[in-house]
């Protein structure tokens, strides 16, 4: 107890002692005694601080000693411990000892094998080294001696002996093959021999471009592709025509160079500048088409060239790889080239045209007028494009050359060309004429111009003539011309064919202007009036225009059928001017030969046979035929439009005959001298309409109507209702109407039960064209007459009533 009483008091100690602010410097991690014995100097403190250490020195012994003797019994087994962990460790440094001499040993057995070992290894790969190098030396010597015996077997072994240089560029592949003395002439010589046989394939490949000659170009393509320089080849070719196109355009757009030879023809005279108008001279013109001639040439020939060399690439194969050509060029760039090329000589000559005529007034005003012209030499250029890609392929697939190697393989079915199909998405005509589009619409807007002049010109402001003969000769002079020029291409034709459908159509607005709408212009009562006068005037007009078009279009050769609808078209909208022209005159003579014809019911048709012989024909009919013979000589022979005039009267005619047989049904009463005078009027009713129509029997089902109405006046009424004309031929409506006027008087008709007039019940016809609905109306006659007869308690019905029933019951069957 008292030693652990002491302990603690120790720690307490202890515990102050690490507590004070002189100790604590000794805990720290960075303390130094340097430092602090300077700290401790230089604020006088030392005896003090002295005095502190002796004083924590002490305290910290008696710790120890507390420790000791509280801990004695371990310590005493620690101090053991480390007793046998020394033997231990003596053991095994004992060990390591004898580990180190056995390697020491080993070491000693290896190192001597394992140095002869590598320099024998670095002896092989030399003699390795050496045995490559002689080897490629020994086969750059034989291939050198075989290259030289090709060299001297000419064109016939050239492909071999580029094959030969393929194999020597390998063998020299990764090796510095310099300062071998055996060899060095040899290398001298095989790059001799490499340029004399690029520069003989390219003259090969040169000429069997030019004479489209597939052999020699499969030679001379064969010959760089064994020198591995197919693709570069390829590009430096189709890139070279490129620049040669880009400087054949530019060359034949250059302003200078075409007014070069119209100034030097131009003398300034003393006192005078001179002012050359060169795009207005002759000469100038001459020389700008004569280039673009040739430019088409050199441009089909370019473009040949490519297409030749595109189908040669495609059948050609490898003889020992059997690798084609085109797909070994298809590796890094596109496989249709004659596409790629196509496209930047499009974009070229767009490019370079949009140039030149925003820099030259001069070959803006000649593309735009001449716009045909140019034109024709683009069309003229795709044909011949179209028909290079025709023979090329014959004569690459059928072997037209005599030494056709097998390399090439004849197929039945080749693909065709971007001449000869077009692709879905990529129309190579379209892209090439895409370059001429504004060149286009500015000719158009000129040609518009043109077209429109000539009819500002004969339609003057406040004018009231239409006009001659002569302006009209001007106006179709003009079409005719324009259509002429426009028939080097079938889309410039329909682009020209609607400006001229606009020509008309403005003809027809300034026409129309012209004519008379007043109320004297439909009077059929006087001569004709002033206004009448002009509108047959402008009839006439417009009738000479719609045939004149029409002859035109007839003497044209191989015009477009959509331009040609599109003019026809237009004509129609003439067609009916002319008929809204007339239609008024033709409603006057229709109302007043309607009026006419319903004056019958004012004349006396009820009287019986009597021995006085009656006149051909009644009052009204007379006067019907007076009238249609006076509107004809008096008002429509001055139309000249006679198939057009006949066309609208014959209607008159048809509506004339349809009027008489409805209102001569509807006579009551009609006597027996009635029916002759009125069988008369038929006969007389053919006359009275044949100064309408060509011939009467043109009417057609009107003049059926005429002819089988007639002999029913007197039949019975049995037999007027199972006439076989009836139904087909005359509307059963029609007959009953007749058949009411053998009726009694209590049986009264459809208009006579309504308390209609005539021409009101003739009105009400005209507005229900329906048989059905005028069957309905006549059927309520029929009910009526029976109702009145009950009425009055009546015995019997009319004998007709029966007749009329039955057929009004067949009517309605047949009208279901």
């Amino acid at each position: 107890m008292d030693g652990c009483g002491g302990a603690a008091l120790v720690q307490d100690s202890v515990k102050e002692l690490l507590s004070d602010e002189c100790y604590a410097e000794f805990l720290k991690e960075e303390f130094d005694v340097k430092t602090y014995t300077a700290q401790s100097i230089h604020q006088a403190v030392i005896v003090e601080q002295l005095a502190k250490l002796a004083q924590g020195i002490s305290q910290l012994d008696k710790e120890l000693h507390v420790q000791v003797v509280a801990r004695h019994e371990n310590l005493l087994a620690q101090a053991t411990g480390i007793e046998s962990l020394e033997g231990v460790l003596q053991m095994m440094q004992t060990r390591i000892s004898a580990l180190q001499c056995t390697i020491d040993r080993i070491r000693g057995k290896i190192i001597d094998p394992y140095n002869k070992i590598v320099a024998r290894t670095a002896q092989l790969a030399r003699l390795q080294a050496a045995c490559d190098l002689l080897r490629r030396i020994i086969r750059i010597l034989y291939l050198t001696k075989r290259l030289q015996g090709q060299l001297q077997g000419g064109s016939r072994e050239i492909t071999k002996a580029a094959q030969s240089l393929n194999e020597l560029d390998y063998l020299s592949q990764g090796v510095d093959l310099s300062g071998i003395e055996v060899i060095e002439n040899d290398l001298l010589f095989i790059a001799r021999a490499r340029l004399e046989i690029e520069n003989q394939a390219k003259r090969l490949l040169e000429q069997g471009m030019e004479t489209q000659n597939p052999t020699q170009v499969g030679t001379a393509l064969q010959v760089f592709y064994n020198l591995g320089t197919l693709k570069e080849t390829i590009s430096n070719v189709v890139d070279g025509y490129q620049v040669s196109l880009e400087d054949n355009i530019s060359s034949a757009l250059d302003i200078k160079v075409l007014t070069q030879p119209v100034q030097s023809t131009m003398r300034a005279g003393p006192g005078r500048a001179t002012m050359p108008t060169p795009g207005n001279t002759p000469a100038f013109r001459a020389a700008l088409w004569t280039n673009m001639e040739k430019l088409m040439d050199q441009i089909c020939a370019a473009c040949g060239q490519v297409q030749h060399l595109q189908k040669v690439l495609t059948k050609k194969r490898d003889p020992v790889t059997h690798v084609c050509f085109i797909d070994e060029i298809a590796k890094d760039s596109h496989t249709d080239i004659l596409y790629v090329f196509w496209n930047s000589v499009t974009a070229m000559l767009a490019l370079k045209f949009q140039q030149a005529t925003n820099s030259s007034s001069f070959l803006k005003q000649a593309f735009e007028g001449e716009y045909p012209k140019l034109l024709r030499l683009y069309n003229d250029l795709w044909k011949r494009l179209h028909q290079y890609s025709h023979s090329i392929q014959s004569s690459v697939t059928t072997g037209r050359f005599t030494d056709t190697p097998p390399e090439f393989p004849i197929e039945e079915e080749d693909a065709q060309d971007l001449f000869m199909l077009k692709k879905q998405d990529y129309d190579p005509e379209k892209a090439l004429k895409d370059s001429l589009q504004f060149y286009e619409s500015a000719y158009l807007s000129k040609s518009l111009s043109r077209l429109f002049d000539p009819i500002n010109l004969v339609f003057p402001p406040g004018g009231r003539n239409p006009p001659s003969n002569d302006e009209l000769d001007s106006i179709i002079k003009t079409i005719t011309s324009e259509f002429n020029v426009a028939s080097v291409d079938p889309n410039l034709s329909l682009a020209v064919a609607k400006n001229v459908a606009k020509t008309i159509h403005l003809f027809g607005v300034k026409s129309e202007q012209l004519l008379s709408t007043q109320g004297d212009a439909s009077q059929v009562i006087g001569p004709l009036t002033e206004g009448q006068r002009r509108n047959v005037a402008v009839v006439n007009s417009l009738y000479k225009l719609h045939q004149s078009v029409l002859k035109v279009l007839s003497a044209l050769s191989s015009f477009p059928l959509r331009a040609e609808q599109t003019v026809r078209t237009a004509l129609e909208t003439v067609q009916a001017l002319m008929g809204s022209a007339v239609q008024p005159l033709l409603n006057s003579v229709e109302d007043s030969i309607e009026a006419i014809i319903i004056t019958m019911h004012q004349e006396d048709f009820a009287g019986s046979l009597s021995g006085k012989p009656e006149v051909p024909c009644s009052l009204y009919m007379k006067e019907l035929q007076g009238f249609i013979s006076r509107i004809m000589s008096d008002y429509f022979k001055n139309f000249e439009c006679v198939d057009f005039i006949y066309d609208s009267t014959e209607n008159i005619a048809q509506r004339a005959i349809q009027l008489f047989i409805r209102n001569a049904s509807l006579l009551r009463p009609l006597g027996e001298g009635g029916k002759m005078r009125l069988a008369a009027d038929f006969a007389q009713m053919e006359l009275a309409v044949a100064p309408l129509c060509r011939r009467v029997s043109d009417l057609g089902k009107s003049y059926r109507l005429l002819r089988s109405f007639r002999p029913l006046l007197f039949q019975t009424s049995e037999h007027i209702a199972n006439s076989p004309a009836a139904g087909d031929i005359i509307p059963y409506s029609t007959i009953l109407h007749f058949l009411f006027t053998r009726a009694p008087t209590d049986l009264k008709s459809p208009h006579q039960r309504a308390e209609w007039s005539i021409a009101r019940y003739s009105q009400w016809l005209d507005d229900h064209p329906s048989e059905k609905d005028r069957l309905i109306l006549i059927r309520g006659s029929l009910e009526a007459y029976v109702q009145s007869v009950r009425a009055r308690e009546g015995k019997e019905f009319a004998s007709v009533y029966p007749v009329m029933l039955q057929l009004l019951q067949k009517a309605m069957v047949a009208g279901q």
